[in-house]
């Protein structure tokens, strides 16, 4: 009987880790619009830090310091987005261009 629940339970608890994930995003109102995934953004970036050094000198490690970058999360995004839009609006003149070129191969095949 063991090893038919062994399955069952490590369904069970993933099925538990995805539902309460999804249960903080939401009540963190992540799903929500970008004003309230910023505050949230600012809480954690706020509750990390002491948390990580707590958690150190609990363990005894030592971590390096942590660089400071100047990467923009929003402009990689919206630079993600915009190549898609951009490839969206292409695709109707490349598509044509692409069968054009397919029938000209076919019919120097047929030839």
């Amino acid at each position: 009987m063991a090893p038919r629940a062994f399955p069952l339970v490590k369904w069970m608890a993933k099925g538990g880790l995805a539902g309460g994930a999804l249960y903080v995003v939401y009540s963190q109102g992540l799903l929500s619009g970008s004003d309230q995934g910023a505050r949230a953004l600012g809480k954690v970036k706020a509750a990390v830090p002491p948390a990580v050094e707590e958690w150190t000198t609990y363990f005894g490690w030592q971590l390096p310091a942590v660089p400071k970058t100047e990467f923009s999360l929003c402009s990689a995004w919206n630079s993600g987005v915009r190549t898609v839009i951009n490839a969206l609006s292409v695709a109707p003149t490349k598509g044509c261009d692409l069968t054009q070129q397919g029938w000209k191969y076919i019919k120097d095949l047929v030839k």
